[in-house]
């Protein structure tokens, strides 16, 4: 009996304490997790990255901790995450805007984006022919390729990405930005004492912020 007891308090406990870490989690705050760029949302429900292939943290945000790919699986109905290149960091950075803007309009982003961030962060990238034979390498034909990275479509899709850069006054990345409203704040999640608790909380911001 008295085994039974302590077996039934220590699970009351474990209940009590898991119903208290629930109770005090707090949505994010203003000023703090999130920034207000502007007072009104855009039309469509989206989040906005900016990234450069060159930015280890863009990396590690990527391919480490998986938090644009956690977003984009708890977006609601309708809401979609978009990734734009940035084009001031890196003596190629120009050239890879256009190549990202090429894999935007052959909806290749997920077939290309990991072996370019792999090949720029190790310094592989030094002209337009490296980066062509990284498509060439990952399922994208040299028709394509040529046929579409000075194509009319993709140089507007170098323009949109560099304009938008300009319009939330990029100087940083990784930035997240939730219907062109609210900008993720690094700064405020200081106070995390692991790095999978400050995923959850970016990740967990975003989705906040997107259902507002």
């Amino acid at each position: 009996m008295k085994k039974f007891a302590l077996k039934t308090t220590l699970i009351a406990l474990s209940a009590l304490l898991t119903f208290n870490t629930v109770a005090v989690a707090q949505d994010p705050v203003a000023g703090k997790e999130y920034l207000e760029v502007r007072q009104a949302p855009s039309a469509q429900k989206e989040v906005l990255e900016f990234f450069s292939f060159y930015c280890p943290h863009c990396y590690d945000f990527e391919l480490t901790y998986k938090i644009p790919s956690q977003i984009k699986a708890k977006l609601p109905a309708g809401a979609t995450l978009k990734q734009y290149h940035v084009d001031f960091l890196g003596r190629q950075s120009e050239a890879l805007t256009r190549a990202w803007a090429l894999a935007m309009a052959l909806g290749a982003e997920e077939k290309v984006k990991t072996p370019l961030f792999e090949a720029t962060q190790k310094g592989k990238i030094n002209s337009m022919d490296d980066i062509r034979a990284i498509f060439l390498a990952n399922g994208i034909t040299a028709e394509q390729f040529d046929g579409g990275i000075n194509s009319f479509a993709v140089n507007g899709l170098v323009t949109k990405q560099t304009q938008a850069v300009k319009a939330f006054n990029i100087r940083g990345v990784p930035a997240f930005f939730v219907n062109e409203q609210y900008q993720i704040n690094p700064e405020g999640f200081s106070g995390v004492k692991t790095t999978e608790e400050f995923v959850q909380r970016y990740v967990d911001a975003v989705t906040f912020l997107i259902k507002k």
